[in-house]
């Protein structure tokens, strides 16, 4: 949604900000909510983030930043502990700019739903830029996981009821299905809904697994790609992870798969270059050893056991998912053309065929770093 630029700024105006708001611009490329920068004239805080929560994905944005006080309160007792034997921990934590009134959030006359957060200054690209920068983003993970594991889930708002249970997702689909007729001369339709039907029982994995008492409900990220880890500009180290938006109880495994697919794809999520989509096991090696060096004292046996089975699942349930909002009408990822979520879809499901085409070897690498 577009806003005028004196109406954001007077938004941001609502918050206790250290000093005179300069500038407002928009900022990254989320999907989902609309992201702005704030410029204030100030010695101690020269950039926040003006945020407007989507209140149509997130339908209480009262309970996101209920998780965001709790996970953050959380992070920086552990962190001070840390530093009582090692004063040299980096990890930086965004912090949360209430409202005149004392509000962690401004709700304006149209009922949107805004808030604004610390800036922390350090790279944050969607592209992987080597090994070292791979192995990076899973020790940033797996360091956000580590710090978080011993937090009782119970205490966590459930922020996305179904988030990443693919079995949802597919009933979801088959109703979709059922509901509409599609065209017969497309051929992209039809791949879909064939590698979509293929997979449907296996898709159930780590729900089963998680259902049998196999795989532990934990805090997770639940939006663990590599735009969301901050990179240090002068040490190439991970030093913080932001987006804590949909931080809920899950499996690790959720972000384990996404990071890796988010990481680990040789092309762009978008589908402008189909053909060169597949999964880079030199990255996905990197990622791993980065994650098990960090979160490695909290994973049972079993966590490794399913490790796969979520680096295959989770592109192959994205593509499900943007296969189903194209089917719908795009009404849950923002797009600029009608047929974006189609494409997305097929980038996603290319890239679960190239993690299967190469399952031998990914296994060898979980197993060689356990």
């Amino acid at each position: 949604m577009d806003y005028p630029k004196e109406y954001l700024v007077s938004t941001a105006k609502q918050f206790r900000l250290e000093g005179r708001v300069l500038d407002v611009r928009l900022y990254g490329s989320g999907r989902i909510n609309d992201t702005y920068i704030v410029a204030i004239e100030s010695d101690r805080e020269e950039k926040v983030i003006l945020q407007r929560i989507n209140n149509h994905v997130f339908q209480h944005p009262d309970r996101i930043m209920s998780n965001m006080r709790f996970v953050l309160d959380h992070i920086n007792k552990r962190i001070a502990y840390e530093r009582q034997s090692n004063p040299r921990i980096t990890w930086k934590v965004p912090g949360i700019f209430p409202t005149h009134d004392g509000k962690d959030y401004f709700l304006d006359d149209k009922g949107s739903f805004w808030r604004v957060f610390s800036f922390i200054s350090a790279f944050a690209g969607d592209t992987i830029t080597g090994i070292s920068h791979a192995k990076e983003i899973g020790f940033g993970i797996g360091r956000f996981h580590d710090l978080l594991s011993n937090l009782a889930t119970e205490k966590l708002y459930d922020i996305l009821e179904g988030f990443h249970i693919t079995p949802l997702y597919i009933q979801t689909y088959e109703k979709t299905i059922m509901s509409r007729r599609l065209s017969e001369d497309s051929d992209e339709i039809h791949y879909c809904m064939d590698f979509i039907r293929d997979r449907r029982e296996w898709a159930s994995v780590l729900e089963h697994a998680k259902k049998a008492g196999l795989l532990l409900v934990r805090p997770i990220h639940g939006d663990p790609k590599s735009e969301n880890i901050m990179i240090d500009d002068k040490t190439g180290k991970a030093i913080g992870v932001i987006d804590m938006d949909t931080v809920m109880p899950g499996l690790v495994h959720y972000d384990i798969g996404d990071c890796l697919r988010s990481c680990c794809n040789t092309s762009n999520e978008e589908g402008s270059r189909l053909g060169e989509v597949s999964f880079r096991i030199d990255y996905c090696r990197a990622v791993l050893e980065g994650y098990i060096n960090s979160a490695g004292s909290f994973l049972t046996d079993n966590d490794f056991r399913f490790m796969y089975d979520a680096i295959r699942l989770i592109p192959f349930e994205l593509g499900l998912r943007f296969f189903t909002d194209y089917l719908k009408g795009n009404i849950y990822f923002k797009v600029n053309k009608p047929d974006d979520n189609l494409k997305r879809a097929l980038v996603q499901f290319r890239l679960t065929e190239s993690i299967e085409q190469q399952a031998d070897e990914i296994r060898l690498i979980i197993s060689d770093l356990r």
